[in-house]
């Protein structure tokens, strides 16, 4: 086999990196396209407006606040724990008849009380991420079992509940769902975060060389604690969205989000030409998922195969990535 000259390589390597970078964008106009062919009703504006609505916004906040962690070097497996302490927080203080700004700061205080025991833990302890936010998915399952007396569901009376309760959930501005514009919001601020902050940059240096962090005099165990906090409040907005939409908590129901959100923000890795973690990636990973999984269900098939065509999807994205990173 002949070897590539010299003057060829760099410019084979940089076609190749360009074709992972590609991967994503690439994945999600062939989705689209195959189901605009193959699903009745895929390309009508109800349709459309239901992905961006119920499908790409509540995952897209949660996504986003685990993609803050993967990019820390860790994982979050307890960020629906967050959710859901945040959505029951919220409707407590609402059925104690307590002022609809009082219950968000609680909810977010109920989401935050999560990510601050995770940086004790991992932060404080020196405990692992995967084993200290796992330790507290199971704690936080227990303990929503509890207050709900086995897992009952927590509602709200249809006529007791105030009209601002419902706004963040199901109120327009100008024409546009509140669920969408605080998914935007939070989208456009954790980019800025992630990616023009000091904090940003310490976070990304953290889960690449957390060594030249350590010995460089920045303090790693600070930031790591405040990355943990910062996860479960993102993750704790979309726990008070979700509330304020279907007027109810379910236990454990913030564990739904888990999966997608940590392949939506691995998905996501495909767009940075390191493969690092970044904001624009996971929106457009959450963005896919949300495609195939109503594309699918415009076609017919059950949920089980939903589920088969998410992961396969994701092999697929990533192992076009990483083939072309290795070439």
């Amino acid at each position: 086999m002949t070897a590539l000259s010299p003057s060829l390589a760099p410019q084979t390597r940089r076609r190749l990196a360009l074709g992972s970078r590609h991967a994503l964008p690439v994945a999600l106009v062939a989705v689209f396209l195959l189901f605009s062919a193959l699903a009745p009703g895929f390309l009508s504006l109800a349709n459309l407006q239901s992905v961006l609505v119920n499908n790409f916004t509540l995952l897209s906040i949660v996504a986003i606040a685990m993609t803050f962690a993967i990019a820390a070097g860790g994982i979050d497996l307890s960020i629906g724990t967050a959710v859901d302490f945040a959505s029951f927080s919220f409707v407590t203080l609402v059925l104690s008849g307590q002022p609809v700004p009082l219950a968000l700061a609680a909810g977010l205080g109920g989401g935050a009380l999560v990510g601050l025991f995770n940086a004790v833990l991992i932060a404080g302890i020196g405990i692992s991420p995967f084993l200290a936010t796992l330790g507290t998915l199971f704690i936080g399952r227990s303990v929503q079992q509890l207050l709900t007396n086995g897992g009952n569901p927590v509602y709200l009376p249809p006529a007791g509940v105030p009209e601002s309760f419902r706004f963040l959930g199901r109120g327009t501005v100008a024409g546009l769902p509140v669920p969408l514009l605080v998914a935007g919001a939070i989208i456009l601020i954790a980019g800025l975060i992630l990616s023009r902050s000091r904090f940003g940059r310490v976070v990304s240096a953290t889960g690449t060389e957390a060594e030249v962090v350590r010995y460089s005099g920045l303090t790693l165990k600070a930031h790591l604690a405040g990355t943990y906090v910062l996860v479960a409040l993102i993750a704790a907005v979309a726990g008070l969205v979700l509330t304020s939409t279907v007027t109810v908590y379910i236990p454990s129901s913030g564990n739904a989000f888990l999966l997608n959100a940590i392949g939506a923000a691995f998905i996501g890795t495909t767009l940075h030409p390191h493969g690092r973690p970044n904001i624009a990636g996971t929106v457009l990973g959450v963005l896919l998922l949300s495609l195939v999984a109503n594309g699918l269900l415009m076609s017919g098939l059950n949920f089980y195969w939903q589920q088969v065509g998410t992961g396969l999807l994701i092999f697929t994205v990533l192992a076009l990535s990483f083939a072309s990173r290795k070439a």
